[in-house]
């Protein structure tokens, strides 16, 4: 078989994910998120080659950034700078305008949509998703909190190990034909359907942190219900077109029209540098706070509190002074923000370099910490040579 003979049985395994991450709406039910109605927001060009920067590979050897590029599977890597975009890199067969699936950087935006929802007085994040979503007022989801959803430190039992092929995360997203082999006459049909038959708990509210990508579907579900229009129409209408960006965007979606936003968004890498130069500013972006100020600089300073359930979590080893605020990844003692996504999707902003990098890929492997370690070494060492 060759990369060409992707389906859906086989899409997100190697070689075929190299081309099926370009071209989910072709295998999947998809909604267009709209780009911008009027000229996309200008981007500068000052480029450089920034290829030959040396970054560790391990204590004794250091490599060019362009043994991390090629070894890492990569299909785009963009790099801003104070907004002017200093590297923009396409390999297998992609091109500026190439929409690539995101994985979980998907939840990212959810979290800030969530603060725009919240500034409009139509979500309370102290509010229980029940207020919302009232069929979810029985079950694992009864005293979770919109809140508790965001920062994922719900009490739901779900568990979410991509190299098991009967994961809960598989079974969620079997909802949307990510794997028809798991579905049965009993399968839930929508998102919401498979939050109502989450039973168990495995922690009380708030207690710890956990990553579950259910949480973020159901914040999806939480802001389309509130704002009473679908997520997709009030994602472009609020984030995607004031970014003034340039390509469409695209959400896997269920059978009810709600999108997959805990991995099913593709977008254009530039795109992507849009909402990381947002990010970076607190909100600001396109001449104008298309995200409430106080809600990035809460996501990315975190608290006390998110801080000490992430430093008892198994992630801590990756962010020692990390926290998880709002979907994002976030390292205020070195002023960093991530989106991070399985098979290497990722956005890095280092605040105190103003520096935007976007890198998509490909990775035959959904978490190989290899490769992302060299991904996370090598960017830090290009901030630390700006």
């Amino acid at each position: 078989m060759s990369p060409a003979d992707y389906s859906t049985a086989n899409w997100n395994q190697p070689p075929h994910n190299r081309r099926s991450f370009q071209r989910m709406k072709h295998l999947f039910d998809t909604a267009t998120v709209h780009q911008s109605k009027s000229a996309p927001s200008h981007f500068e060009y000052a480029l450089e080659d920034l290829t030959q920067i040396q970054y560790p590979v391990s204590k004794a050897l250091s490599q060019p950034l362009q043994h991390m590029l090629d070894s890492t599977y990569t299909d785009a890597f963009l790099v801003l700078q104070d907004g002017e975009i200093i590297t923009e890199i396409y390999g297998n067969e992609m091109a500026y305008d190439t929409p690539h699936l995101l994985n979980s950087v998907s939840k990212s935006f959810v979290g800030m949509l969530a603060g725009i929802a919240a500034d409009e007085g139509f979500v309370d994040p102290q509010n229980l998703v029940s207020v919302y979503l009232p069929e979810l007022s029985d079950g694992a989801f009864r005293h979770t909190t919109v809140r508790s959803a965001l920062d994922m430190t719900a009490a739901v039992a779900y568990t979410e190990d991509y190299d098991k092929r009967g994961d809960d995360f598989w079974h969620e997203a079997a909802v949307v034909g990510w794997r028809p082999d798991l579905r049965t006459d009993s399968s839930p049909r929508t998102l919401v359907e498979y939050c109502q038959q989450r039973n168990r708990t495995e922690q009380q509210e708030g207690e710890h942190f956990h990553y579950r990508t259910v949480l973020t579907n159901l914040c999806t579900a939480v802001i389309e219900r509130a704002v009473g229009e679908s997520f997709n129409e009030y994602f472009s209408r609020r984030l995607w077109q004031p970014m003034g960006t340039e390509e469409p965007a695209n959400v896997v979606v269920d059978a009810s029209g709600l999108a997959y936003m805990g991995a099913g968004m593709s977008a254009c890498a530039r795109d992507l540098a849009r909402f990381g130069e947002l990010l970076r500013n607190d909100g600001f972006y396109n001449g104008s706070q298309i995200v409430p100020k106080d809600w990035v600089r809460d996501t990315r300073l975190g608290n006390d509190q998110v801080r000490r359930l992430f430093a008892a979590s198994e992630y801590c080893g990756l962010l020692p002074d990390g926290h998880y605020r709002n979907q994002v990844w976030a390292d205020p003692s070195a002023q960093e923000i991530m989106c991070i996504g399985i098979h290497g999707q990722s956005i890095y902003i280092n605040r105190t370099k103003a520096l935007v990098c976007v890198k998509l890929s490909s990775h035959p492997k959904p978490t190989d910490l290899g490769l992302y370690g060299a991904t996370h070494r090598a960017l830090r060492a290009l901030a630390a040579q700006r």
